[in-house]
């Protein structure tokens, strides 16, 4: 991990900073307790910006939706500085290097932002996420299958053998990334998300060029991938897309997509592990796997903070004043817990989503900037699940949950991830 700014060790409720410890041991009772002293708190990002932490369901929910909050700083009008490259100076991101992380969808406004989601969108349809569930299904078998095989001990590590090869290989499949060079991606999306400069330095320019070079290679040998599909697209009229553009939405789609929901998935059969009674109801009723799916993405999903979002005027947000310019941070975790929306949100309760209604949480966004891969991940996630809990049965954590928290949890800022999942078949 880098060595992030100076945290002040005051007590939390004083000026919340997201590296603070108790949001980073325990991120579920720290926002929780953030969210019960004050809808809105102001706190610090974690490079040390300022920044307004909402902890709310209801507010996060309409602020997901409010165009006067926006992921540019540029947005804000008479903006002069840019908060961001306090983050790329904390990750050593090379000048030249920095568009492709703050240029990505996720990082853009209306029209731009308009513009590459609905270009994206033609080629990443439901069709092509739907044609991929039997290959899916094929390479869960295969992990299956060799997982007894991986076990030391008599313990097998599920989050390195199956959770993280299956969520590459299909967001590879997807986007049209070479088999033998998968293996690159998970290392570069470890070193990224774990935020170390010192393999960045060599990892993030290296992840760069292999991806231009990619376009090249596909550009002469066009495929039926969604890689190919957005080349296609650049010969059109309104192809609209630059092959920078295409690289930092592929960097994005490749990195997020594999990451979050490979945790998605070990956080959730961790969960369903510890908790034999939601088990034993999904083995007796799997046809309520997409609405268990929803409930560990409330309860345990990967992703507990927004990236941080900017007043583009004078806002009033839950009584409080947050002048223009400043930086809010939309608060997940404290969000899909908050006893104003859900009753008893602590426990798990995998019949808390009626099958057909809409998803009623915010464990992947809302409003345009909802999660592009979210279907994906659903898919994977439900197919991940019934195929290990039919191939074992008899499944079991390796660790008391207690131990496992302890031992092996990643203390990420603004996530929740495990680094091994120690599990017996």
């Amino acid at each position: 991990m880098p060595t992030p700014p100076a945290v002040p060790h005051e007590d939390l409720d004083a000026e919340p900073h997201a590296m603070h410890p108790d949001l980073m041991t325990d991120p579920f009772g720290g926002y929780g307790r953030l969210r019960e002293l004050a809808p809105v708190v102001h706190g610090r990002y974690l490079d040390g910006t300022p920044a307004w932490f909402v902890t709310r369901y209801d507010d996060v929910r309409a602020l997901l939706h409010d165009r006067r909050l926006v992921n540019t700083p540029a947005s804000v009008p008479g903006a002069s500085d840019d908060p961001r490259l306090k983050m790329m100076d904390m990750l050593a991101i090379p000048e030249e290097l920095r568009p492709y992380l703050l240029g990505s969808m996720l990082d853009t406004d209306p029209p731009e932002h308009t513009r590459l989601r609905r270009r994206v969108l033609r080629e990443f349809t439901a069709r092509r996420v739907l044609n991929l569930r039997p290959r899916i299904e094929n390479i869960t078998k295969r992990l299956l299958d060799a997982l007894p095989e991986h076990a030391r001990d008599g313990s097998a590590d599920l989050l390195t053998h199956y959770a993280y090869p299956l969520s590459i290989q299909v967001i590879c499949d997807l986007v049209g990334v070479p088999e033998p060079e998968r293996d690159k991606w998970q290392q570069w999306g470890d070193d990224l998300i774990t935020m170390r400069p010192d393999r960045l330095a060599t990892s993030f320019p290296a992840m760069i060029e292999h991806t231009h070079q990619l376009i090249g290679k596909r550009r002469a040998d066009l495929g039926d991938d969604l890689l190919s599909g957005l080349i296609r697209g650049q010969a059109e009229a309104d192809g609209e897309i630059s092959d920078v553009e295409i690289v930092t939405f592929v960097v994005t789609l490749v990195l997020a997509g594999h990451e979050t929901t490979a945790h998605l998935i070990s956080n959730g059969t961790a969960a369903l592990l510890s908790h034999p009674d939601q088990l034993a109801h999904l083995r007796a009723h799997p046809e309520a796997m997409p609405s268990a799916v929803h409930e560990l993405m409330r309860w345990c999903g990967p992703v507990h903070t927004s990236r941080l979002r900017y007043a583009a005027e004078d806002l009033e947000i839950a009584g409080t004043r947050v002048p223009r310019g400043d930086a809010v941070l939309l608060v997940f975790v404290s969000a899909n817990h908050d006893p104003r929306r859900y009753t008893d949100p602590e426990r798990l309760d995998l019949r808390r989503h009626p099958p057909g209604q809409a998803e009623n949480h915010v464990g992947f966004g809302h409003g345009i900037h909802y999660c592009l891969g979210a279907s994906l991940a659903r898919q994977e996630a439900e197919i991940a699940f019934g195929a290990l809990f039919d191939r074992y049965p008899d499944l079991r954590l390796a660790l008391e949950p207690g131990e496992l928290e302890e031992r092996h949890r990643m203390q990420l800022p603004g996530h929740w991830r495990l680094a091994r999942l120690p599990i017996s078949v």
